[in-house]
């Protein structure tokens, strides 16, 4: 199977608008955003989905949370709040096959999420 366009963007063979990036993880702005405000966080590490990460990746997964919490910060979210969201298989709203977080600010975000 190819890259996925996470990994493409990662690498930069596909156009991203990246506002953070390290040696473990990459943000950029979603292509098709929910909110004013939309932004992936991906680790470069290709896991397909959270469910299946292993226990070798809680410090990745742990970096990505606090990467999450510092570009919502960066982008000016953290006065007024943001959410965060990462989606587990077809149910759950997975379009890629590369696990990631949502950061989703800028406008009220009401509940249930849908």
């Amino acid at each position: 199977m190819g890259m996925t366009i996470f990994e493409r963007i990662i690498a930069r063979e596909a156009p991203g608008r990246i506002v953070y990036e390290d040696d473990q993880v990459v943000a950029f702005h979603d292509v098709r955003p929910q909110a004013p405000v939309h932004v992936l966080i991906v680790p470069r590490k290709p896991i397909p989905r959270v469910g299946l990460a292993a226990p070798e990746d809680k410090l990745l997964l742990g970096h990505l949370l606090l990467k999450a919490a510092e570009v919502a910060r960066q982008l000016g979210l953290s006065e007024t709040g943001y959410r965060l969201v990462i989606n587990n298989g077809r149910d759950g709203g997975e379009t890629v096959h590369h696990l990631h977080c949502h950061l989703l600010g800028g406008r009220p975000m009401h509940w249930p999420p849908g």
